[in-house]
C-alpha cells in the first residue's frame, strides 16, 4: 500500500517538475496536494511546506522531503478529500467535447499552464 501511494505521489510531483530535477517550485505544492485528492486550506498547506522545506528555503521543494510527509498526510487522510460532485462538475468544465474523458495531456496541460 505505501509503495503504491508513494508512486501516485512521485508521480504527482513529476508533473510539475519542469527540470527534471526531483524539485519544484514551493507555489505548486498546494497544486500537488489537491491533485492527490486532498482539500487542504492555505494555511495547511503553509503548514505542510514547513515540514518540506529545507533549512535554507530555497523556493524549491526537493521529492525526497516531500515524499515522506506526503504519505503520512495519505495515508493518515489529514485532509478532507474534495467532495465528488465538486470534482465531477471541474472534470465537466473541463470536458470541452462532452465526450466523457479528459486525456493526459490536456489535464497535463489544464494542471500546469491553465
Amino acid at each position: 500500500v505505501v509503495a503504491e501511494i508513494e508512486k501516485k505521489i512521485t508521480e504527482a510531483f513529476e508533473v510539475f517538475d519542469r527540470e527534471s530535477n526531483k524539485t519544484v517550485d514551493v507555489r505548486e505544492i498546494g497544486c500537488i496536494v489537491r491533485s492527490l485528492g486532498c482539500f487542504p486550506s492555505e494555511a495547511e498547506v503553509h503548514e505542510l511546506l514547513a515540514k518540506v522545506e529545507v533549512e535554507e528555503p530555497s523556493g524549491f521543494v526537493h521529492l525526497e522531503k516531500f515524499l515522506p510527509v506526503m504519505t503520512k498526510v495519505l495515508l493518515d487522510r489529514s485532509y478532507q478529500p474534495i467532495p465528488e460532485d465538486v470534482l465531477l462538475h471541474a472534470f465537466e468544465a473541463l470536458d470541452e467535447n462532452k465526450c466523457g474523458y479528459i486525456t493526459k495531456e490536456d489535464l497535463v496541460k489544464y494542471l500546469t499552464e491553465e
